[in-house]
Parts: structure tokens; C-alpha cells; sequence
């Protein structure tokens, strides 16, 4: 005989996750059932409020047409004298034509004229078998209200049509009788019936008045006694009817949930709301089905929750899975981790020893920047040295023709003092003087380009800077017979900067224009000046053979040059001297030529010339 084997600890666990499993997913589909309900309850809560509004403000529009009526009626003076003791031959007709011409107009069921004795002497029906003329309504509560008050309403059966209406009441002048005006709302209830809604109106005792459903009309939706009944009988409200209660029940779960029953279709949940009447003491009362919809989102919501659970018992699985897997990459990690580590330390060391030599090689790398700064200090010196050399030599000359002219001068004012000739030379000893001050112009030239910059920025006139720097190149350009066109700018155009660094690049920029055409063809070096409110530009221009295109954005940088005997500083410093003075330095080269072009900002008020004619002041070194 084979004994079977009894179930492990790993088979119970797995029975009681299947057990545990089933009972959630149930447990999960009647909640999500139940929360599903709950909204489409409120959803139709707040689609049936909305209606109910519309539902009010159209049944309040319906009585509105006619409760101006009675009041216009009553100021009638036709309708008054229907109720005077004797009334007018053919008066009581032509008012009973004009009330059927109004409620045919108005849509009013019937307009009648009642006496203060409670007799009817005018109707829109005359004309109908049962006509209300004759008829006596002294009974009727709207009639005693109105004879009261001034106004009356009531909602009854009629006691001569059988229809039930509402009837809207007001005194004649002088309390002579009353004007009725009957409503009936036949049309609004069967606009209900069309539109499949379930309405009905109520009056204070709970009593319905008007309805979609006809077998509702006098039905209450609450008890009302025996007393109460009794009157309603002797008033003659509602005839004989019954005042059954109304078919509609309250179920347990909340107020405004309800079964409707009674009719040829079976017991129906409903949702009833509720809303006053504005001007009167009804309320009008809505039933909105909620089987089909809360039936409907019930499905769904079961059917969502059990989704959703699947997908949580898959992704808890999933998890579970996961959690076991990582286990074993996290071994294998560790294992990894560890041959990691041992390679990163002998990496780490490898590393540090590079270190070391980068750091060695940077603090080598940062001496040889600071030699190199010192070097170029000293480079920019000696191309300033040269610089000066050039000008010295330009100088020299102009220096050597006054002084010959000196030389001359003083030997014939000595025959001529011999002679006696006083007067002449007087003069000769002027011209002398005027020599000396020339030779003296040109030596605090060179004395204020030597200097060092003094950072100023205050106004100088341009025909100073200019008359300043032709002195120094002036004899160069005479030599080599290079034609020089320099105009005369205004004489009270006037910039901000200093003075003697911008002669200085003026001469700068004028030796390198004379340099690039020298041993051209009819070479010239042109001088031009534009001025604008706020700025003036200054350009050098030549006819040389131009600065190719492939170094012209290196013309600025420091130690660059295309002479063979250049240092490569004079337009970087240049440019340098412009920018301190708030300018800027640019050039347009092509095969034609070379032009700088200086920009400057102008000084509106040009500064006042030194007694010694330079509007620079005093060029001496301190």
C-alpha cells in the first residue's frame, strides 16, 4: 500500500496565499462596487439639482405670464361697471367678448367678473354650455382673501369644468367685487410626460397639485388627518378626491433616495429632490431614475477594483521576484566590488604619482609665464626706446636747420652792428628768437612723447594733436617725397584724452603709412577727421600694397610684425593708448590701400590754449 506523502510547510504557505488572495479580490470588487455607486449618486445629486432649477424657473415663468392679469383687469373701468347695480345696455356682452379675446391671447383657461355678493355677472365662457355666469363663488377662499386683502389665490378643482386650476384674484375699486383669472397647466404636465420626467408639484399640506403622472394629481405625500380632510371637503378644493398617499417611499440608506411604485410598470429607486416655489408655498419635487446608472458604474467599479488588484498581486510578484534576483546580483556584486577595489587602489597609487609630476610641470609652467611677462615688460621698453630713437633722429634734423639759420644770423648782426646798422640787426636778433622758440617746440615735443602715460582724460584740441605730430614726420615725408594731404580740422574741435599719447599714436600710425608706401608708385598719406555730436574719428590712410587677409586680425597683438627690423609694439600700444582714452582703434586693408580709423569721444568744451600756444600746457617733465 503507497502512503501518499502529507503536504510540505512551502504547499500550506501557497494555499493560504491562494485563500488570502480570493478572499481580497472579493473583498476589493464589493468595495469598489460601493464606491462607485457613491459617485454616480453624486453625479446624479448634482445633474438632477441642475435640473430641478431649470424645472423651477420654468414652472415660476409659466405663472408669472398671467399674475400681472388680474391687476391690470381690476384698473379696468368696463370691468367695474359690469358690477354696478345697473350696468349699461350691452355692456355685460362687449366685457364678456373682450375677457375671451384676452384668455384666448394670454393663454388663461377662463377670466370671470365676480359682485361683492359672490355672484359671477361677467365671463370669458359665456358662451359655453356651462358658462360661470350665475354662479356664486362667495365660498371660495381666493374670493374672501381678495375682498379682505386686495388679492387672492387659491389652487382647486372647478366646481362647474371639474379642471383643476390656480386662480388668481383682485378687488375692483370701491371693493364692488373681484376679477378672477384661471391658470391651468395642462401644457406644462404634458411637456413633462414628452420629456419622460417625473415631476409634481405640492402644496404646503404635502398635497399634489400638479403632476406628470395624472393619477398623482390630489394624492399627499404625507398623512393628513381627519380634521384636515373634513375641511378640504367643505371648502370644495379637490372635489372627492381621496387624498391617497402618494406611491413614493423613502428607502433606508439616505433622505433623498426613494422606490417609486404603483402604475403599470414595477417599482422603481429613484432620487428625489426638492425646491421652493419663489412667490408662492409650493415646492416642486423631481424623481430621477438611478437604477440603470448606479447599476451601470457599479459594474464598472468592480470591474476596475479587480483590474487594479490583479495588477497589484502582478506587481507584487513582480516585486518578489525582483527582490530575490537583486539578492543574487548583489553577491555577485560584492564579489566584483572587492576586485574593484583592489584595482582601483593600484590605480589610485599610479594616479598619485602622476599628480605629483603634473604639479611639478605646473609650477614649472607658472615661472616660465612670469619670465615671460618680464620679458615682454622689457621687450615693450626697448621697442619704446626704439621708437624714440626714430623720433630723435626725425628731430635732429629739424633741430640742425634753425641752428644753421642761428649761426647765420648772428654773423651778419655782428657787420651790422660794425656798421651801425642798429635796426637790421634788431631784426636778425627777432628772428633768432623765433628760431630758439622753434627749437624749443620741438624738444618739449619729444620730451612729452617720452614721458610716461599720465592717465588723464580732460579736452585737447585735435588741431594741436595734429600740428604736434607733422612736426615729428613732416621732414620724413619731404625726404622721400611722399605727397602728405593733411587738412586743417577745426580749430575748436576738441577731444577727451591725453594729449601727448595721442599725438604719440598719431605718429605712430603716420610712420607705418610711410613706411608701407615707401618706393610705391606716386605714393600718398592721407589725414582725415569726422565728427558727430557725441564722437570724432581720426583716420590715417595710405596707397600701399595693404595687409593680407590672413594676419590682419593680428596686427593688435603684441610682438607681431611683417618688418624685418620691427619689435611688433607699436600698434598694440597704440591701441592700448586709445582705449585708456575711451576710444577705439580699428582698420579697413585691401589691395588699394590701408586705412586706422581712431574714434574719439568729443569734448564739447574745447580747452584753452597756454600761454605758449600749446593747448596742452606745459610739456616739461616733473
Amino acid at each position: 500500500m503507497i502512503v501518499p506523502a502529507s503536504p510540505s510547510p512551502k504547499d500550506y504557505r501557497r494555499s493560504l496565499v491562494a485563500v488570502a488572495g480570493l478572499a481580497v479580490l472579493i473583498l476589493t470588487g464589493w468595495l469598489g462596487g460601493r464606491v462607485a455607486e457613491r459617485w454616480a449618486l453624486t453625479d446624479l445629486r448634482r445633474s438632477a439639482a441642475s435640473s430641478l432649477g431649470l424645472q423651477v424657473a420654468a414652472f415660476r415663468a409659466e405663472m408669472q405670464t398671467q399674475s400681472s392679469l388680474p391687476l391690470a383687469l381690476a384698473a379696468d373701468p368696463e370691468i367695474a361697471g359690469v358690477v354696478a347695480p345697473t350696468p349699461e345696455p350691452g355692456l355685460v356682452e362687449g366685457v364678456n367678448q373682450r375677457l375671451a379675446q384676452i384668455a384666448e391671447a394670454t393663454g388663461a383657461a377662463v377670466i370671470y367678473v365676480i359682485r361683492a355678493d359672490g355672484v359671477t355677472v361677467a365671463a370669458s365662457n359665456a358662451s359655453a354650455e356651462r358658462s360661470f355666469i350665475g354662479r356664486d363663488y362667495g365660498f371660495r377662499p381666493y374670493f374672501r382673501n381678495s375682498m379682505a386683502t386686495g388679492s387672492g389665490s387659491q389652487f382647486a378643482l372647478g366646481t362647474v369644468s371639474g379642471r383643476p386650476g390656480y386662480y388668481l384674484a383682485r378687488r375692483l375699486p370701491r371693493s364692488a367685487g373681484i376679477v378672477v383669472v384661471k391658470i391651468e397647466f395642462d401644457a406644462i404636465e404634458a411637456a413633462w410626460r414628452a420629456n419622460r420626467e417625473s415631476v409634481f408639484v405640492t402644496d404646503p399640506r404635502g398635497i399634489v397639485l400638479v403632476a406628470s403622472e395624472p393619477n398623482w394629481r390630489f394624492r399627499a405625500s404625507r398623512a393628513i388627518d381627519e380634521a384636515e380632510r373634513q375641511r378640504i371637503r367643505e371648502a370644495l378644493e379637490f372635489g372627492e378626491a381621496p387624498l391617497l398617499p402618494l406611491p413614493v417611499f423613502t428607502a433606508a440608506e439616505a433622505g433623498d433616495l426613494v422606490r417609486v411604485g404603483g402604475g403599470a410598470r414595477p417599482a422603481w429607486p429613484a432620487l428625489m429632490l426638492d425646491a421652493a416655489i419663489p412667490g408662492t408655498e409650493w415646492r416642486l419635487h423631481t424623481l430621477t431614475p438611478i437604477a440603470a446608472a448606479v447599476q451601470r458604474e457599479r459594474a464598472q467599479g468592480r470591474v476596475i477594483a479587480l483590474l487594479a488588484t490583479g495588477l497589484a498581486w502582478a506587481g507584487l510578484a513582480t516585486l518578489l521576484g525582483r527582490r530575490r534576483r537583486m539578492r543574487t546580483r548583489l553577491a555577485e556584486a560584492a564579489t566584483r566590488r572587492e576586485e574593484l577595489e583592489a584595482r582601483v587602489a593600484e590605480r589610485t597609487r599610479a594616479l598619485s604619482e602622476a599628480n605629483r609630476q603634473l604639479l611639478a610641470e605646473m609650477e614649472e609652467r607658472r615661472r616660465a609665464e612670469a619670465e615671460r611677462e618680464r620679458l615682454g615688460r622689457e621687450l615693450a621698453q626697448a621697442g619704446r626706446l626704439a621708437a624714440l630713437g626714430q623720433f630723435a633722429a626725425s628731430m635732429a634734423h629739424e633741430i640742425n636747420q634753425p641752428l644753421a639759420a642761428i649761426r647765420s644770423y648772428a654773423d651778419n648782426t655782428a657787420i651790422l652792428v660794425r656798421r651801425g646798422r642798429i635796426e637790421d640787426a634788431a631784426e636778425n636778433v627777432s628772428a633768432i628768437g623765433r628760431l630758439t622758440e622753434r627749437i624749443g617746440t620741438l624738444t618739449r615735443q619729444l620730451k612729452g612723447f617720452a614721458r610716461r602715460a599720465s592717465g588723464r582724460r580732460e579736452p585737447v584740441r585735435l588741431s594741436e594733436i595734429v600740428r604736434g605730430s607733422l612736426e615729428v614726420v613732416a621732414w620724413r615725408a619731404s625726404q622721400t617725397g611722399i605727397a602728405l594731404d593733411v587738412p586743417s580740422p577745426p580749430p575748436d574741435l576738441a577731444v577727451l584724452g591725453d594729449g601727448p599719447r595721442l599725438e604719440q599714436v598719431i605718429v605712430n600710425l603716420l610712420q607705418n603709412a610711410l613706411d608701407a608706401v615707401t618706393g610705391r608708385p606716386e605714393p600718398w598719406v592721407a589725414l582725415r577727421f569726422e565728427e558727430t555730436d557725441e564722437r570724432v574719428a581720426v583716420e590715417v590712410a595710405d596707397n600701399g600694397p595693404g595687409i593680407p587677409e590672413a594676419v590682419r586680425a593680428q596686427v593688435f597683438d603684441p610682438f607681431f610684425t611683417t618688418k624685418s627690423e620691427g619689435l611688433g609694439l607699436g600698434l598694440a600700444i597704440c591701441r592700448g593708448i586709445v582705449e585708456e582714452c575711451g576710444g577705439t582703434l580699428g582698420l579697413r586693408s585691401s589691395a588699394e590701400g590701408t586705412t586706422f580709423r581712431m574714434e574719439l569721444t568729443r569734448a564739447h568744451a574745447p580747452p584753452e590754449t597756454a600761454p605758449d600756444g600749446n593747448a596742452f600746457g606745459s610739456l616739461e617733465a616733473t
